[in-house]
């Protein structure tokens, strides 16, 4: 690189994390089907918690500290599906401040482990309750801040401070990039802090920008806006962080006139294509925004440029919406069917999903594998696709307690050959008596390893009859 070009680099150098909050880039679609109009993106999974929520993470505590609602050293107390508590955790932990959090029981696991390793105290309730139910995150997130001493209830859903961080930052940088012509703002709700903050601030500087919601199937919000009626039929959605039951106080929806409600599916597709495609990793909640404003970008007839978000990192979600398994197992992805026993397993050895062993492989390097991936036994495969024998954790275990040197030794030697092996053509029935046996079946067509299929597996497939 030449000295010209390395002088005309003029990226920032922060003294801190927080100082990099914001000021996030902006991104043009260009590979993506829009219409006659212009897509652009804002790439809010830049922000060093991964989301949009680092915004009024930084701005709630802030405000806390600054009216003196809370006190150095106090409990910051919230009800989060995720990225909020991801926000309050990466501020809190900078500024010396305990962090509890009450999140459903449907979060992400990768979001659960960020949370912990930020050193927030994360309280798991169910997902399956509704407002007003002790175990309803909200109720039981007020609850623990009323026993709690020094301790502040951030509660996001009535914190002005929330719209306010969209009102002073995210919208005046989403229309300087833009350069103070679009004609459309596609938003989604969880608080209804981001598209009540940017209404508010596009109000002022444009009254004909359109803002949309983007709204999860099962949510009332898209609704709301297109009748204004508060349904009491909710549904369920697998998408995180956004859609309600009900309408959030902080919101202020009276600006939002067109709102699309989007299918998990179709969520979910619409972030796995923007990946293929754009080279950008978003979460569940992006792809139901991405869904919405595709669509509206279709719908047009005259160009408009357009802007939506990228909420968050889709990192947080490749145990889910990323793995084709979880996707196949919620119904959300169709694949090769077969007619036979080969459509219960779930990692299937004819698509080289199979975690398997060699005979020739040692007893470490069997441990180390089943270590890795989380699990119990390991198929033995030899090199003709045939199944040699099994072998799990306890077989191991016995053949190395008194000598540890063993380790070196091959599967072959400590194996199980005594297979319980189904042929892919038997009927399922066949499949219980190796289960009340405490038997994994192990699938095979023409004598050929398919994979291994175990009660949950069964139950899976059960359970899609219901759909």
């Amino acid at each position: 690189m030449s000295q010209q070009s390395t002088d005309s680099i003029t990226a920032p150098v922060f003294q801190r994390a927080l100082d990099s909050i914001g000021n996030t880039p902006m991104l043009r679609v260009t590979r993506m089907d829009t219409g006659v109009c212009d897509l652009y993106l804002k790439l809010e999974n830049q922000n060093p918690g991964g989301s949009i929520k680092d915004r009024i993470g930084k701005s709630m505590i802030e405000e806390a500290l600054s009216s003196g609602k809370i006190k150095p050293g106090g409990t910051l107390i919230e009800a989060t599906a995720g990225n909020t508590g991801l926000g309050l955790a990466l501020v809190a932990a900078q500024m010396g401040l305990r962090l509890i959090l009450v999140v459903p029981d449907k979060m992400a696991q990768e979001k659960i482990y960020h949370l912990k390793a930020l050193g927030a105290d994360v309280r798991l309730t169910r997902s399956d309750v509704g407002k007003g139910h002790p175990e309803y995150y909200q109720d039981m997130a007020l609850a623990i801040h009323q026993e709690t001493p020094n301790s502040f209830f951030v509660n996001q859903f009535e914190n002005p401070a929330n719209p306010k961080a969209h009102e002073e930052s995210t919208g005046p940088e989403i229309w300087s990039q833009m350069d103070q012509r679009m004609d459309a703002m596609v938003c989604g709700v969880g608080s209804g802090g981001t598209i009540t903050g940017l209404g508010r601030y596009f109000q002022s500087v444009d009254k004909n920008i359109e803002m949309v919601l983007a709204d999860p199937e099962g949510s009332i919000l898209a609704q709301y806006i297109e009748t204004g009626e508060i349904s009491e039929d909710v549904g369920s959605w697998l998408v995180e962080g956004i859609g309600e039951d009900f309408i959030p106080p902080v919101s202020d929806l009276s600006l939002t006139r067109k709102a699309y409600t989007v299918s998990d599916a179709e969520a979910f597709q619409a972030a796995r294509e923007l990946l293929q495609t754009e080279g950008i990793i978003g979460g569940s909640s992006s792809g139901t925004l991405l869904a919405a404003a595709l669509r509206y970008c279709r719908e047009q007839t005259t160009p408009k440029r357009v802007v939506t978000f990228v909420c968050d990192s889709g990192n947080k979600y490749l145990s889910k919406m990323y793995n084709d398994v979880w996707m196949h197992d919620q119904g959300l992805l169709n694949r090769e069917k077969y007619g036979d026993l080969r459509d219960l397993i779930p990692y299937s050895h004819l698509q080289s999903d199979t975690v398997i062993a060699s005979p020739g492989d040692t007893l470490l390097q069997a441990l180390n594998r089943m270590k890795l991936h989380d699990i119990s036994q390991l198929p033995i495969i030899d090199e003709q696709g045939g199944v040699s024998g099994i072998v799990d954790e306890s077989d191991i275990l016995l053949a190395v307690f008194r000598d540890q040197s063993r380790f070196q030794e091959s599967v072959s030697g400590v194996m199980s050959t005594q297979l319980q092996t189904v042929e892919a053509t038997q009927p399922l029935e066949s499949l219980l008596p190796l289960f009340k046996q405490e038997l994994v079946p192990m699938i095979v067509d023409n004598g050929k390893f398919c994979g291994l299929i175990t009660r949950i597996d069964l139950l899976n497939y059960l359970r899609s009859s219901l759909r």
